[in-house]
């Protein structure tokens, strides 16, 4: 928890500093929030700690956020370039990637399936801004729309998976779930069939895997160099590790039913990403087909 709420003030310091045209100040404080932040997750190392059965901060969780922590890291160390030619909007960018990055440590944390809608969409609405912030931009504007309509497209598919799981076991947590399929394997509610379908599709359109990689080429195209990055890296990394969270762990005594469709996903993931980059002229275009693909080698370890 102590590093979720490092992050989170960190954005509203950051914030804060840009109303008084601190421009000078607001990468030694994002950088110095976010080694806090790496310092907590360190620190915290194989002391399993579960806050009100919502949040798990385990070895998984603190691994994975120290991933992404990194990672974001390495984006604003791109940033004092980037913004000597774009100096408007900074403390904007800033915060917005430090609200997402919280998101993306509650995604990787949750114990309960609420906790990974609210960490997904915290993460969701801060991209959907940072991708159309350029507000003269006609393809920004038309990259922020289409990932929102995909964003709220793919949530619906998500949302509804969870209340199927919900209705057939009567809880949010994953630790319970996998215990209601162990104890009930050979009797599983038929609600949970069409609800890990629909959990796996929603999940998929967040991590850009094939056949529901639509948005990803002309999102990364519009979006800033800087957002493209961090959308092609941390938040990839963040949705892969929900997904191997869940599935990995509360449906894994379904893997007879859903690992076929994954593999089905991967496939198609792996063949369109890798032929179609192959064709692009767009440095941008090539970059998210290159990323499609690499979602198809994260979401393989599952298969294997």
């Amino acid at each position: 928890m102590n590093i979720i709420i490092t992050i989170a003030v960190s954005a509203l310091v950051v914030l804060y500093a840009g109303l008084f045209k601190a421009k000078k100040a607001l990468l030694p404080l994002t950088i110095l929030g976010l080694l806090v932040a790496l310092g907590f997750a360190v620190s915290s190392w194989n002391t399993e700690t579960t806050y009100f059965g919502m949040m798990q901060m385990d070895n998984f969780a603190l691994a994975f956020s120290s991933i992404t922590i990194v990672g974001t890291l390495f984006i604003f160390l791109l940033t004092q370039n980037y913004f000597a030619k774009d100096s408007e909007n900074v403390a904007e960018y800033f915060t917005l990637i430090l609200f997402a990055l919280t998101g993306m440590v509650i995604m990787v944390s949750y114990q309960n399936m609420a906790m990974l809608f609210v960490g997904l969409e915290i993460m969701s609405v801060s991209l959907y801004i940072l991708a159309g912030i350029r507000k003269l931009n006609f393809a920004s504007n038309e990259a922020s729309l289409k990932y929102f309509l995909m964003g709220a497209f793919s949530t619906g598919f998500l949302l509804f998976g969870i209340a199927l799981i919900y209705g057939a076991t009567g809880s949010f947590d994953i630790t319970i779930i996998q215990q209601h399929l162990v104890n009930n394997v050979k009797a599983v509610s038929p609600l949970f069939y069409p609800g890990i379908i629909l959990i796996m599709i929603g999940l998929c359109f967040k991590v850009g895997a094939a056949p529901f990689h639509f948005w990803t080429p002309d999102v990364y195209e519009g979006s800033p160099s800087l957002i493209t990055a961090f959308m092609s890296t941390v938040v990839k990394t963040a949705g892969f590790a929900a997904f191997l969270r869940l599935f990995a762990g509360a449906f894994e005594p379904l893997h007879d039913f859903w690992m076929p469709a994954l593999m089905v996903i991967v496939i198609i993931t792996l063949c369109v990403g890798n032929i179609t980059a192959l064709y692009q002229k767009n440095f941008k275009r090539m970059l998210a087909y290159s990323s499609i693909s690499h979602a198809g080698y994260l979401l393989f370890s599952l298969i294997v």
